[in-house]
């Protein structure tokens, strides 16, 4: 039996995963109509592009504004402040 197990077990899985496929098709349609459908990578870079068309890029927040906001480490936010 165990030798003709793969000439058993091939075929049945071939035909599982035909029958799959059309399926998967026949569920969300065409692959060919998803193909003009832009990735989340794509949209999200139009967006920031976008969003940075009417900001000027020279005005930046220098260094020391940015620590000010920083949040403090996770392991000493449960510990009471010292003053």
């Amino acid at each position: 039996m165990r030798t003709y197990a793969p000439y058993i077990t091939f075929p049945v899985a071939f035909v599982v995963g035909a029958v799959g496929y059309h399926l998967e098709w026949f569920i969300r349609g065409s692959p060919k109509a998803r193909e003009d459908e832009k990735s989340i990578l794509e949209l999200r870079e139009e967006r920031k592009l976008q969003e940075q068309l009417g900001k000027d890029g020279t005005q930046v927040l220098s260094l020391k504004e940015k620590l000010e906001f920083t949040p403090k480490a996770a392991l000493n936010r449960n510990r009471p402040e010292e003053s």
